[in-house]
Parts: C-alpha cells; sequence; structure tokens
C-alpha cells in the first residue's frame, strides 16, 4: 500500500493562494482539471456580468457570492494541497503521488529534506503572492472603469439640461418655465451631490448660460416679457445652492426693476392693460422702494397726466379716445400707493372730467347725435355741481331734437342765453297723458305738462280726408299749461307725450316755429289718431 505523504502546509498555502487568483491555478498546480474549470466557469460569469463597466457596477450578490466562492476554492485547495505529492523539479526524489512505494522527498524524519523541499516550494509560493494582484488589479481596473462611466453618465445628464434650456430659448418664460426647472433641478443634484464629478464642476459655467437663456427677453428691451422670467432668477438663491450661483446673486435686481418700470409705464392707459401696469409699479415701488427705477415713477406719472390733459386742452381731434385712455390712466393710478399718487388721481378725475364735456361736444358736432345725449345727460348726473352743467344740458336737450330733426343739430347750444327782450308763449296740453316739450334755438330748453283730465284724442272715427278738427277750443281753465319766455329766433320743437298706446299717432313729434319780436305765441298740443301736429 501506498505510504500516505506527510503534511507540508507551505504547499498548502500556495495551492490556496493560487486558487485566490481567481484563475484555479491552484487546481491546475495539483492537475485537478474540474474543480480549476469551475473556477474558470465562475470568473467567466463574473466577467460577463461585470463587463463592461457600467454606472450600476457588478450586483451586490454576485459580488458576494464569488467572494464566497473564492475563499471556498482557496480553502478547499490548502486542504488538498497540504497532502498532495508535486513534481516541482529540481529533486530526483520526489515522484508523482500516483507510484507505488514512492518515498516522499521531505521525509518525517530529521533528515536534510525539509530545507530542499521548502527552497522547491519558494518560487511557487512567491509567483501565488504576484498572481494575488490579479483579482485586486482587476478590481481596481474595474473601479476606475466604474468611475468613469458614472462620470461619463453625470456629463450626458449635464448635456441633456443643457440641451432643454437651449430648447426653449426665444419662448416666453410662462410657456417654458416647466422645462427650465426641470433642467435647474439636473443642475442643482449635480453641482451639490456629484460636486466633485466632472459634469459637477461644470455647474457654475452652466447656471451662468442658464441666467442668459432666461434673461433674454430683458436684453432684447422686451421688458414686460421679461418680468416673469427675472422675477425666476432673482429666487434662484431660494432653491439654488449659493456657491453654485457665482456672480449671480443680485444680479437680476436692477433688470426686474427696470422691467417692472418700464412695462408699467407703458401700460399705463393701454387697453386692458392698466390692471397689469399697477401691478407692475406697485411691486417696484414695494420690492425696490430705493431704486433709481422706483423715483422716476411718480415724475414719470405726473408728466404722463400733462400730456394727456394738454391734448385734450388744446381740442383733441378725438376727445372721447383720449377720455378712455384718461379713465383707463386713473384705474391704474388708483392701484399705486395712495399715500403718494392720491392727488394725481384728483387730478386725473378733473381731467376727465373736461374730457366727458369736450367728448359730447365733439359728438353733437360730428352729428352723433345719440351719443351726445347719452354722454352729456352721464355729465348732468356724475358732476352736478359742474359750472358746465347747464349747458351740458341744453346739448343733450338739442341732440334729442336733432335726432328726431337733424337740422336743429346745425348748431352747438350757446353756452349762455342771449340778452334783450323775450317773446312770450304759452303751451297747452290738450290730449291724454304727460306732454314734455322740448326746444332748441337761441336758448335751449325743456317743459313738462300734465295729463289733461277729460281729453282725448282727435279723429278716432274720422273718415279719411276729413277736416283737421278744431282743438283747445274749450275753456282755458281746462287745460294744463306752460309758459314759456323765448327770445326771437328760429326754434325746433320736439313734443314726446307718454300715456298713448293702441292707434294713436302720439309718438315724438317735431315742428319749427320763428319767433319775432313784439309778438306773443300760443302752442296746443294734442294728439290724434291720423294727424299729428303741434
Amino acid at each position: 500500500m501506498p505510504t500516505p505523504q506527510p503534511s507540508n502546509p507551505a504547499q498548502a498555502v500556495l495551492v490556496g493562494l493560487l486558487n485566490l487568483s481567481c484563475l484555479g491555478l491552484g487546481y491546475a498546480l495539483l492537475k485537478q482539471w474540474i474543480p480549476a474549470a469551475v473556477c474558470w466557469l465562475a470568473t467567466a460569469v463574473l466577467l460577463l456580468v461585470a463587463l463592461p463597466a457600467d454606472v450600476d457596477g457588478v450586483p451586490t450578490g454576485v459580488l458576494v457570492g464569488y467572494g464566497v466562492f473564492l475563499l471556498a476554492a482557496a480553502v478547499d485547495g490548502a486542504r488538498r494541497g497540504l497532502r498532495a505529492p508535486l513534481a516541482l523539479g529540481g529533486g530526483t526524489a520526489t515522484t508523482s503521488g500516483a507510484t507505488a512505494g514512492a518515498v516522499p522527498a521531505a521525509g518525517p524524519g530529521p533528515g536534510p529534506g525539509p530545507g530542499p523541499g521548502a527552497r522547491r516550494l519558494a518560487l511557487p509560493l512567491a509567483l501565488g503572492l504576484v498572481l494575488l494582484a490579479v483579482p485586486v488589479g482587476g478590481s481596481v481596473a474595474y473601479g476606475a472603469a466604474r468611475d468613469e462611466a458614472v462620470e461619463q453618465s453625470l456629463l450626458a445628464r449635464l448635456a441633456g439640461a443643457d440641451e432643454q434650456v437651449k430648447s426653449v430659448e426665444g419662448q416666453s418664460f410662462g410657456g417654458a418655465e416647466h422645462t427650465y426647472r426641470k433642467a435647474l433641478a439636473v443642475y442643482q443634484e449635480l453641482g451639490t451631490e456629484h460636486a466633485g464629478s466632472r459634469a459637477g464642476r461644470l455647474v457654475p459655467d452652466r447656471l451662468a448660460d442658464y441666467y442668459a437663456s432666461v434673461s433674454a427677453p430683458y436684453e432684447q428691451k422686451k421688458y414686460c416679457e421679461a418680468v416673469p422670467g427675472l422675477q425666476h432668477l432673482r429666487a434662484l438663491p431660494k432653491t439654488v445652492d449659493r456657491d453654485l450661483l457665482d456672480g449671480l446673486v443680485g444680479k437680476a435686481d436692477d433688470p426686474l426693476a427696470q422691467s417692472w418700470y418700464e412695462c408699467g409705464i407703458t401700460g399705463l392707459a393701454g387697453a386692458g392693460t392698466e390692471a397689469t401696469a399697477g401691478e407692475h409699479l406697485n411691486a417696484l415701488l414695494s420690492t425696490f422702494p430705493e431704486s433709481s427705477h422706483a423715483k422716476k415713477v411718480e415724475p414719470t406719472v405726473r408728466e404722463a397726466l400733462r400730456t394727456r390733459s394738454a391734448a385734450i386742452a388744446a381740442g383733441s381731434t378725438d376727445p372721447c379716445a383720449a377720455v378712455l385712455e384718461l379713465q383707463r390712466f386713473r384705474t391704474t393710478v388708483d392701484l399705486l400707493p395712495k399715500a403718494t399718487f392720491a392727488a394725481v388721481s384728483t387730478d386725473t378725475g378733473t381731467e376727465i372730467q373736461k374730457g366727458d364735456f369736450a367728448c359730447g361736444v365733439e359728438q353733437f358736432k360730428d352729428k352723433e347725435f345719440g351719443e351726445a345725449v347719452s354722454t352729456m345727460t352721464e355729465y348732468v348726473e356724475e358732476y352736478p355741481g359742474s359750472p358746465q352743467v347747464a349747458h351740458a344740458r341744453s346739448i343733450a336737450i338739442a341732440a334729442e331734437i336733432a335726432d328726431e330733426t337733424p337740422a336743429a343739430g346745425n348748431r352747438l347750444p350757446p353756452a349762455t342765453s342771449p340778452g334783450g327782450s323775450r317773446m312770450v308763449m304759452v303751451v297747452s296740453n290738450d290730449g291724454p297723458g304727460e306732454v314734455e316739450l322740448l326746444y332748441t334755438g337761441p336758448v335751449t330748453g325743456r317743459v313738462t305738462l300734465k295729463a289733461c283730465a277729460g281729453c282725448t284724442a282727435y279723429g278716432d272715427l274720422l273718415p279719411r280726408g276729413a277736416a283737421k278738427p278744431k282743438v283747445c277750443s274749450g275753456p282755458s281753465s281746462k287745460y294744463p299749461k306752460a309758459t314759456l319766455m323765448l327770445p326771437a329766433g328760429d326754434y325746433h320743437f320736439l313734443q314726446k307725450r307718454s300715456g298713448t298706446t293702441g292707434a294713436l299717432s302720439a309718438a315724438d313729434k317735431s315742428s319749427t316755429a320763428k319767433i319775432e319780436p313784439g309778438y306773443s305765441y300760443t302752442n296746443c298740443l294734442y294728439v290724434t289718431s291720423r294727424f299729428g301736429g303741434l
């Protein structure tokens, strides 16, 4: 029977170390090819999983499993190599462990064998130690490759954020805000969580480009469009690490103040923008009260009022449009701090009053009689203390008559009554319902006569072509009366009767009359079903 091989610890260490090289070399040294092949297969599987190196690296379970496998292979290899005979060369006493009756080179006795055997194991042992650098070096190389993969991934994310910013250049901030904020979130993450990476070190420069993109409307002097973006940029220190905002903290303050100012002043009287203009100017005055732009608001607003007032005073070709502009202007002014702008608001109201009167006059001259009636009636109601109320009322009456008889609008009623003698005109109401008589000429006015009790419409049963009935033939006391004192001249009259319906021809009736000096006149108002008149 073969003699059992003595134990050889150095040899066991050698085989174990060689198996730790990930290549199963310990088994190969023992010429145990099946376990060696298992080691090769395990390493191949690891390489397939690990390569090429990516951001996620090798799954932890795979690494733990492979590490356990290597340790098991090393322990098993050491166990197998402890007593296995090795043909390492350099001696004649050692033969294959398969030869019967072989005597190991290193016997158990105190002879000279251990010294040469140990020397024969020295070189393979050193080689095993060297080969341990294979897995260590592989791990280091893999770690470097994985780090580079991470760097490339972060750079790709940075490039993606850059592309998002570029894709919305030229768009309004409102429409592009979502895209801008997505890119900003990437910059913030790269700059803080990956500050030491190549991508992280590039973030401050990218934020400078981000600022330039968002603030582009301001550079193009599109001040109203620039406001939302500049507000966003001014708030960046609240959401982005200040260390990343190199030179950007506070940079948006003056552009935002200027944009609020320019947009607010431009929109002072713009249709539909007065509220927005007030908001812009209010924001400027409350956010940057000491800025040069804030200090220009009050004098600029006053100058804008003077310009608009001068246009009305000089006889604007379109005073009605000027009034609308002043009304929008006042809407904006009323949104501003009252402590500062109360006087401006009052002055604006005064100018609007002047403009309302000028508008009514212009409408009358342009033969827009219906509009003139509305404008002057509203003027009388809104400004009862105005010295022009009487004139405005006269213009409204004349315009109402002219709307029925255009010739009554050939001349604007005078602002003052003429002097000289006046003639008496007694007006009677011989008809049902209250009647209002409007007149215009050298003087303008209206008078209302109460309904005549017992009076009816004339001609209800007259055949067609019958003679005109004789009106106001009853006793004088029967008819409601009014006395007018009229200067000489040509007059236009308009009768407006209420309380008549059906077939009665009691719609508004117009007529003319010439008042001459030295005469007195009577005027009887009545209603017929076929005839109309005064």
